[in-house]
């Protein structure tokens, strides 16, 4: 599976959604970036997992000693480095780095997040200092549930217990002392096909949705097509083309 995500990040080569255009109703007052900047303070070493092309990680992240941003794809790091420039007071060092084989020693982080990817309790643990604190933003198994019920595939679809369930379950058995876990719902609106399209095309929702659109496969396509058409006549509202978001966040104290 990482292998496919692999892939697939190379190609996008950058995790900037500002060319799609949605606005966005949350139900839910937690917020990752508010969470880090609570935890944080200006002598803090933060390491920020998965940061793919750096963006929300340079426009949002607090102030610190020092932030040390990976991701798995040297092509988005890549894209990081480029993003930097048009921030030089950040103090951000973009790395490549397996989340799962993270290579950092035991006792040396103040903070780990990690938002909207993959990440190993355990290793997290022996890297955080005393007191340390683990914040993680995560796409739950029933995010986008009409749209994957609709296409009986998905991110976490066949899952037998949810991602946000797994990751609590993972952190608590790491040894971590308090855990919080919130849901997060949020609606987000999108202006026309074509911004839906974008968002699937760039994010596993639908697993393998783009590798379908760029195939030879025309049969395939069409009933991939004729499914699209049937969720935007079902979900267009006078705001946009509805998709229903179920995320979690969890925080977590060493």
């Amino acid at each position: 599976m990482q292998d496919i995500e692999y892939e697939r990040y190379e190609k996008i080569g950058n995790w900037d959604f500002s060319d799609i255009k949605y606005t966005v109703e949350q139900d839910s007052n937690w917020d990752f970036y508010k969470e880090i900047s609570k935890y944080s303070k200006p002598n803090s070493l933060i390491l920020d997992l998965g940061t793919g092309g750096g963006e929300k990680t340079l426009e949002k992240m607090p102030d610190a000693r020092m932030i040390i941003a990976t991701d798995f794809s040297p092509k988005m790091i890549e894209t990081a480095n480029i993003n930097k420039k048009n921030y030089p007071n950040k103090n951000i060092k973009f790395v490549t780095m397996n989340n799962l084989k993270m290579t950092f020693p035991n006792n040396l982080f103040d903070i780990v997040t990690a938002r909207h990817t993959a990440i190993d309790a355990a290793q997290i643990y022996n890297c955080l200092s005393d007191n340390g604190v683990l914040i993680v933003e995560g796409v739950d198994k029933y995010d986008c549930w009409g749209l994957k019920k609709l296409f009986n595939r998905g991110q976490g679809f066949n899952d037998s217990i949810s991602i946000s369930q797994k990751d609590y379950n993972d952190i608590k058995d790491a040894g971590f002392s308090e855990i919080d876990m919130q849901e997060i719902i949020q609606y987000e609106y999108y202006k026309t096909e074509d911004d839906l399209l974008a968002l699937l095309f760039k994010t596993p929702i639908l697993d393998d949705f783009s590798e379908l659109h760029i195939s030879n496969n025309i049969h395939r396509d069409r009933i991939e097509k004729e499914l699209f058409n049937k969720y935007v006549a079902e979900h267009s509202t006078d705001k946009g083309i509805e998709l229903k978001r179920i995320l979690y966040g969890i925080v977590a104290k060493k």
